[in-house]
């Protein structure tokens, strides 16, 4: 038999495949062609030699995290806006996103999205003020870019001054182009890694007529549309006095509510709300520890239960999905009052994979450790305290693991982080760049 020759070989691993009729394969081998993988098995496969050839035992390896709702500049303010219990835009004297330029949005969404990817994820959506800046730039990561500028044709600069809600259509004609444009120039490039998505804000900040346009240029592309759904008490009231029904009937209207929607937070959806995203295959965004920090739970087992698509993200102001799986998970079963069936580390584990990648329509291509799927890889180093023993690794990893236990990550089978630091960029030249743009805009905020 002739020798195989692999791009990567990978030997004496773990894997969490996410893949349900072998979910852990152990002291396996994974050997990786052309970006995806190529083979899959316990040991290593025969007659074979790659050309990067690593032994990892006591490693454990996970597809890639799918996280599809971030906004990475609003790493500017971590560590304050959690604790004041409003959205930064609404919020005044913190740095806002109408204050950022271009290339203060690159240095913090660039940090953001840097720090998603050291945490495992490959694939982060982004979406918030100067995208089409930062898509360039967050290319360069490595990573995968699902990108949208934020679209909305509510006034947010009234809103933060003044309190006064008002929709500006020339306001929102020029975000929508804006977006159309980066659909034209970025849609497909990067060897796929760079995708555009339509990020309507949410159904408060953004006008009925604006969220039908938003709908119409979506479906000609085939494009994915992001929003915030029923992510406040305020949105929900605001939204019902405008025009008497729930934010997700207007999308419903608005012809948005259907499988290539994603629903951030959805945290005050009733059981009718429910039934209709149900019905239409939309897909959940659940952000639990962002949820949970401002006092407030999304009702996860009434929407798991009712056969929703529920995927998994970070949101705001921190990148880890293993916490964001841990918080998933606890906040189901405080919610249930038990531990039970219905939420296991395995539930949260494919929130973080599989089932975002359906959420985007790429769970034949990403999501879970398969062979012909693309080779999206993130190694744990599982020889630390606080993982040994790893009598269940799948449990341990959603438990007691951290984001900072990521020792490496592959996209497309090339080594984007080796020895939990970047292989692409500088990341001491990232962390400068954001730490001086986070000080003059707190400055400016001061004043």
């Amino acid at each position: 038999m002739s020798e195989i020759h692999y791009d990567l070989l990978i030997r004496n691993a773990t894997l969490l495949t996410a893949e349900p009729d072998s979910p852990i394969v152990r002291n396996a081998g994974l050997g990786v062609i052309g970006g995806r993988i190529a083979w899959l098995g316990t040991g290593s496969p025969p007659d074979a030699r790659g050309v990067v050839d690593l032994d990892l035992e006591g490693r454990v390896i996970t597809p890639g995290f799918v996280n599809v709702h971030t906004h990475s500049a609003l790493s500017m303010v971590r560590g304050v806006a959690a604790d004041l219990g409003f959205a930064p835009s609404y919020t005044k004297g913190l740095p806002n996103a109408l204050d950022l330029t271009p290339d203060d949005a690159i240095a913090m969404t660039r940090l953001g999205a840097l720090e998603a990817l050291l945490a495992g994820s490959t694939l982060v959506g982004e979406h918030f003020v100067h995208v089409d800046a930062c898509v360039p730039e967050l290319a360069k990561l490595g990573l995968r870019v699902h990108a949208s500028v934020r679209l909305h044709d509510v006034d947010f600069r009234k809103v933060a001054d003044s309190g006064r809600w008002e929709f500006d259509a020339t306001l929102g004609d020029g975000l929508l182009e804006r977006n159309l444009a980066l659909h034209s120039a970025w849609d497909g490039r990067e060897g796929g890694r760079v995708r555009v998505q339509f990020a309507a804000h949410a159904a408060d900040t953004c006008s009925e007529p604006y969220l039908r346009r938003v709908a119409q240029e979506a479906q000609k592309r085939g494009a994915v549309v992001n929003t915030h759904l029923a992510q406040s008490r305020v949105e929900v009231e605001r939204v019902m006095a405008r025009t008497g029904r729930s934010p997700v009937e207007v999308f419903e209207e608005a012809g948005l509510l259907n499988g290539r929607l994603l629903c951030g937070h959805c945290i005050y959806v009733g059981d009718v709300d429910i039934e209709r995203m149900a019905g239409a295959s939309a897909n959940v965004v659940h952000i639990p520890k962002c949820n949970a920090a401002s006092g407030r739970f999304a009702p996860t087992p009434k929407l798991m239960a009712a056969g929703l698509n529920l995927a998994l993200a970070t949101d705001t102001q921190h990148a880890d999905m293993v916490e964001s799986m841990r918080w998933a998970l606890a906040t189901a079963r405080v919610q249930e009052g038990r531990v039970g069936e219905d939420w296991q580390p395995h539930h949260v584990f494919e929130m973080a994979t599989i089932n975002g990648a359906q959420a985007l329509g790429l769970a034949d291509e990403l999501g879970s450790l398969k062979v012909g799927k693309k080779a999206d890889l993130v190694v744990f180093d599982f020889r630390r305290p606080h993982l040994v023993p790893a009598t269940n690794p799948l449990g341990n990893l959603v438990h007691t693991a951290l984001g900072r236990d990521v020792e490496m990550v592959f996209v497309d089978g090339r080594c984007v982080v080796r020895d939990g630091r970047p292989t692409l960029v500088d990341i001491d030249a990232v962390l400068a760049d954001a730490r001086r743009t986070a000080r003059d805009l707190w400055r400016k905020a001061a004043a």
